[in-house]
């Protein structure tokens, strides 16, 4: 039997994937709740396999939810079904954690074999959220191959938190060619001040950058 928490701040909902359950032999509610918060508490008491999980909830969203479920309760699956199909919230709830996300508008049976998938191993994705995952890492792929090693190492050290005159120093390289490289940074990877491009080097930048002017 595999057991299912449901967290949905929409008591039709809850009622509906609960009764969805009832009609199968292996998959069994444990429990509901109503936003992240109460989530979390559920899940540390009821140890289910797979939490079938909401994302747009008061107090507590479901993105938060998630990475404090799984901060506790590593072992456990936590499968986004949600209404939202945004890029953003895809890549959030799968950086969270998540191993899944679905949408509340595919077939009940969809979403039944999705989450015998995720008790045997899987990984369910819509088709659309499998597109935008795709489409996501292909972007930044080319981004970042679009940056000269020398934009990569400044770049990084920009996420290191350094100013403009000790990255100069540091790279052996004049300030005002620092400014530079930051402008063509900006243009490519589509940010328009340093703390977008910090962030965005946390997230997306990997491998080392050479030592050599370009």
């Amino acid at each position: 039997m595999i057991d299912v928490v449901i967290v949905d701040d929409h008591a039709i909902v809850r009622h509906g994937l609960e009764q969805l359950l009832e009609t199968t032999d292996d998959l069994r509610t444990v429990g509901t709740a109503t936003d992240g918060a109460e989530a979390v508490t559920l899940v540390t008491e009821r140890r289910p396999d797979i939490v079938l999980m909401d994302l747009s909830m008061p107090d507590m969203d479901g993105i938060e939810a998630t990475r404090q479920i799984l901060e506790i309760h590593p072992d456990v699956a936590i499968v986004v079904l949600t209404s939202f199909g945004d890029q953003r919230k895809v890549l959030d709830a799968l950086d969270a954690g998540a191993v899944g996300y679905l949408l509340k508008q595919a077939d009940p049976e969809h979403i039944l074999d999705a989450l015998r998938a995720t008790a045997a191993g899987g990984a369910p994705l819509d088709p659309k959220a499998a597109r935008v995952l795709l489409e996501s890492r292909e972007r930044t792929a080319s981004l970042e191959s679009a940056l000269t090693d020398r934009e990569r190492e400044v770049l990084k050290l920009v996420a290191d938190g350094l100013a403009n005159k000790v990255i100069a120093l540091r790279l052996g390289i004049s300030e005002r060619t620092v400014k530079a490289h930051l402008t063509n940074i900006f243009q490519r990877i589509g940010v328009t001040d340093r703390t977008q491009a910090a962030l965005w080097a946390r997230e997306n930048l990997s491998g080392r950058a050479s030592s050599e002017e370009r």
